[in-house]
Order: C-alpha cells, then structure tokens, then sequence
C-alpha cells in the first residue's frame, strides 16, 4: 500500500488520467448503468465481499441476488420507468441492494433522510410523488405517525416479523429468490434516465428533491475510483449517512466499480473510530470534515496512527485541521474535493494543497467551464457591469461560484430538481454572453494564483452545521408553528474552532411562550443538527423596506452578551435544556475551551 500512496502523492496527474480513462467509455453504451456493472462484477468477483455491516457481509454475488429479487418484487407491483419508490431507511448493506435493484428496471428511488420526522418527512415523500414508501424496523413508528398524510401511497417494511408496523416485504422478497429480472418485461433505462432523487435544502425553503440520472451515477463512482485508485484489495470506511450522495453514492459506487469492499456503520463514533478502522483493514476513509475535526479534538488512543488508510477522501475540511489530522493520524494522502448534489461541475485538490477545495488543471479547463462572479451581498444577487453582464472575480476577490450550463454535454448538464421553479431558481442567465446559461452555487468561493479554490461562505439563508446544509427558512416555518411565537429570524453564527455555523434563533415571544417547551417541540420536528443552538429573545425584529429581515445585522451581533441587552440562551445538551448564556460561557467559546 505504501508505494501506491507514495506515487498518488507524487504525481497528480496520474490520478487525473486515471480518473478520465475509467470515465472515457461511460457514454459508448447508453443502456449500460451503475446496476448493470454491479450485476456484471458479480459475475466476475463472486463470492469476494462487496458490503460489510456488523451484522451482514454481503458478497458481490449475494448483492446482485438481492438486487434482482427486488427489481422482480417491483416488477410483481407493476412498478416501471414513471414509477416513484421512497427508501426511508437506515445504514445497512439492503439499502444499496434495494436502489440497486429498482433503478436496474427504470424506477425512480428517493433517498429519505432518515433524521426527518413530522411534516418534514410527510413533505420529502410527497414531493416526489411515490408508489411506495419502504422502511425498516428503527424508523418505521415515524413513519407511522405520519401515515394519515400519505393517501395513495403503499408502505412496506423490511423485517422482522416480531416487530412490524407495516406489512412485511421478506416473504414477497423470498418468492423472488433466485430470479434475475426477465428483460421482456421491462424497458432498460439509459444513461439520461433519472435514477435517484437525493434531498438537499438548497438555498431556500423545505426540501428538494434533485434529480440524479444513471449518468451522474457512473460518472461519480468512476471518477472517483480512478482518483484513489479503487483495487478489489482496498476497503472503504464509510460512516456517512446513505441517503447522502457522497455516503451514499460516492463512496459505495467507487468502491464497488473497483472491487472493492465497503465497510458500513450506521454512525460515526469518535472513540471508536480508530479501533474500527484498524480492525476492519480499512485503506479509504470517506469524510466530511466535521468528522476529521472531531477525530482531532479527541483525546490520543493508543496506536491511533497503527491503521492502513493510505486515502482519506472527502470535502469540508479546513486547513488547520486539515493539516493536524494528516500529522497527528500519519495520513498518506488526503483527497479534498468540493461537489453538490444538483451542481453541474466538481472541483479536485489532487495536489494535497491544505484548505483548498480543489482546482480545474489547465487541460481540463475547456471541460468544466467555472467562474467567479463579483456577488452583492445585500442584494443577494452577482453583479453586473454597464453591459448588464456579470464581472468576473480578480485573484483573491471573493464571489460566487458558478459553472456553464451545456445542453449536449452530459457532463456539465444541470438535473435541476423534481420542482420546475426551484430549478429554475439555480440557473444565472446572459452572465458573460446573451444566451448563454450558468448554474449558481450559491456558494462564495475565491481563486488564487495557482487555480487553487477555497470556499469562503455560503450565500442566501442556508448555513453549515454538523456536516449538514441548514435551510434557516426551513428551520424558521417550524419555529413559527410553535406556541408562544410571534415572529423569528433564523440565522449561522461562527463559533472559534467549530466547522460551519451555529444556528441562532431570535425569537419575538407572547406571555405563553414556555422554553422547556419550545425546546421539546423542536426535538420533534427538526434534526439535531438544525435546532437552535441559541435562542435570543427581543421585542420586535427589525425588517427593510421591502419587508426583509434585517437578519445581517444579528448575525454581526452573534451571541456575546455584552452587545446585546436581550435576553440569550444556549441549548444545552447535558441538561437537557436551553439555560441563559452568560458572559463566561461566550470567553469559553470565543477561546474554543468549549465545544458545541
């Protein structure tokens, strides 16, 4: 393994060439999808494991026998190529079976985020417009509680029998047993097809749904097989959720496509990682950078650095801890990359170059046409010069970032969303030529000499926290339903030495508002990592003349006591409570002797 690590790390380009040789053929054979490689490897790999839990290994012949019962259970349903499935499941190795299987026979399969509850999750099902719903056992009973909001829509559960909520799909599944699809009955879907649809918040709003065709799906896990050069020796350490493109795509699909096996757990554990990755003999490890901080903030294990991870791969780390984590753990090589779900290009740091994002080589520039727009801030929108096109970026100079939109180039294609408008919404349009047609990040970005990109913040009203993206409109419509609450602007703030942002509530409250149960209320309706952290009371929320809430200067406010005379609270998990934050609370923070 170390002299593969050493010759990634010394020549980039040789990961570039890799990564455009396993994608060259993608395009030459349109019906020829993610599944239908899956089904071959099983062939060519058998018995050699593909997916690992700690309660099942399946094989790459076990995992195209799974996948093939469940295309044929679809195909018993009458399910086909306009049909929506939402898998609202938690890590294990049938999930990669299930998408599998479905999508092999044209099905759309919605990947559920399964922290979602209440009217979140009832609006991610029906936005999509399902079939069928299938869950398991731990997220059936959420499920269940919003079962009177899904007319129409069948629901199923995957075992076990002593514990059903909802009708058991084992025995159907054991009726399939042993039986591949028969091609007669269904249409195989080409590479332009959708295949998935992952969630993201976006910028604004509840949940979309973006879709992602069989074409982004071999492109993801090709690419990225040829960047960490994926062999059937190597073992992935995947701890990220799978309803996630890169949990769920990118680290499965490029570790299958390479032979590879995926080590699954349904969380990450900070003082159990070392133990687990050593004792699985894992050589990739896929991160979001909040893990790798929390790996650092961590107190040393013996032999933490006696692993075989010659790769770590991943986005959103930042340079300080990018740099302690690759020392401290002995990392060979760290991958960073910066990608979206619904976005149209992706940038790569071959070149291991800490706190940048990634570049575009030059040979590949006329490939992935990306720019850096000048962006207003208080008009949330890029700026344009005279000729009413937009200004380009000098080196340094912050703007968003933002990739070209061609038709005919599968590659640079914008799926947009299942929603027309919010797809819409994502397209920049006449921004250096009339006609011409851009998508927008909606992420603030500056380029340096040497190409090298590094991300700056986020634009619009979704911040980052805990890895995950948080829509503050979202998280405001929740908050706005609760008893007591007259109005509330949701907002990041920073906190020294945590990734991302804070969220902070400032909340206009009438006598009835109780904390305790504003604190309940939110457990039950939003994820962990998109509640409050805190919580300002004040008499009324200032707003501009076009009724915009003067949110910019809150967040310049932040939470320090001393420049603010309303009363600030902080959600404190040890006692279960939000408790006022006094003026030693905010120095522990400022100096990061505390974490959130």
């Amino acid at each position: 393994m170390a002299a593969r690590s050493d010759e990634n790390k010394r020549s980039p380009l040789k990961a570039w060439v890799r990564a455009l040789e396993r994608t060259a053929p993608i395009e030459r054979n349109p019906t020829h999808t993610l599944p239908v490689v899956i089904a071959a490897l099983a062939q060519r790999l058998g018995d050699a494991p593909a997916l690992s839990s700690a309660a099942l290994t399946l094989s790459y012949r076990e995992l195209a026998a799974s996948a093939d019962a469940y295309a044929c259970w679809a195909l018993g349903q009458g399910l086909g190529r306009s049909d929506v499935v939402c898998l609202y499941l938690e890590n294990r190795p049938e999930y990669l079976a299930i998408w599998l299987g479905l999508t092999r026979i044209g099905v759309t399969v919605a990947l559920i985020n399964t922290n979602l509850a209440g009217a979140l999750l009832a609006h991610s099902i029906r936005a999509v417009g399902p079939r069928h719903v299938l869950t398991g056992q731990q997220l059936a009973p959420a499920l269940h509680a919003i079962r009177d909001q899904l007319a129409g829509i069948e629901c199923r559960q995957i075992g076990p029998a002593d514990c059903a909520t909802f009708p058991l799909l084992d025995d159907e599944l054991r009726r399939c047993a042993g039986m591949p699809p028969d091609p007669a009955r269904f249409q195989a879907p080409t590479l332009a097809d959708r295949a998935l649809c992952i969630y993201t918040s976006g910028t604004t709003g509840l949940p979309k749904a973006a879709n992602v065709s069989h074409h982004r799906l071999m492109q993801w896990s090709h690419w990225f097989a040829g960047l960490m050069d994926v062999r059937p020796e190597d073992r992935m350490y995947n701890c990220l959720p799978l309803y996630h493109s890169v949990g769920g795509v990118v680290a499965t699909g490029a570790t299958l496509v390479g032979g590879g096996t995926v080590i699954l757990r349904e969380r990450f554990s900070a003082s159990g990682f070392w133990p687990d990755v050593r004792a699985e003999r894992c050589t990739l490890f896929q991160y979001i950078g909040e893990l790798c901080r929390y790996l650092v903030s961590a107190p040393p294990q013996p032999d933490e650095a006696a692993h075989s991870l010659r790769i770590a791969c991943g986005n959103g780390m930042r340079g300080e801890v990018w740099l302690a984590f690759q020392q401290r753990f002995r990392i060979p090589q760290i991958l960073e990359y910066y990608a979206a779900t619904e976005g149209n290009f992706s940038l790569y740091n071959c070149e291991g170059r800490a706190g940048a994002i990634g570049r575009i080589p030059p040979f590949l520039a006329h490939r992935l046409p990306v720019a850096l727009v000048k962006f207003d801030l208080e008009s949330e929108a890029p700026v344009r010069g005279p000729d009413g096109h937009c200004v380009r970026c000098a080196p340094e100079e912050a703007g968003e970032a933002i990739g070209q939109i061609v038709a005919d180039d599968g590659g640079s294609r914008f799926e947009g969303y299942t929603d027309a408008a919010a797809s819409e919404s994502k397209v920049l349009r006449n921004v250096f030529k009339t006609g011409d047609r851009w998508y927008r990040t909606g992420d603030l970005m500056r380029q340096d000499a040497q190409g090298f990109y590094y991300f700056v913040d986020r634009v619009g009203d979704t911040f980052r926290w805990k890895g995950e993206n948080v829509s503050t409109t979202q998280v405001a419509g929740v908050i706005a339903a609760m008893p007591g609450v007259r109005d509330a602007a949701v907002y990041g703030v920073a906190v020294p030495g945590s990734d991302g942002r804070a969220g902070m509530a400032a909340l206009v409250v009438g006598p009835e508002f109780d904390l305790a149960a504003f604190r309940a209320g939110l457990a039950g309706q939003l994820p962990a990592y998109a509640r409050p952290v805190f919580v300002r009371l004040l008499s009324q929320l200032e707003i501009t003349g076009t009724f915009k809430l003067r949110k910019q200067e809150l967040m310049r406010e932040g939470f320090d006591p001393s420049r603010i005379q309303d009363p600030v609270f902080i959600d404190d998990a040890a006692a279960g409570r939000y408790l006022p934050l006094r003026s030693e609370d905010h120095r522990e923070l400022q100096a990061g002797a505390r974490r959130l």
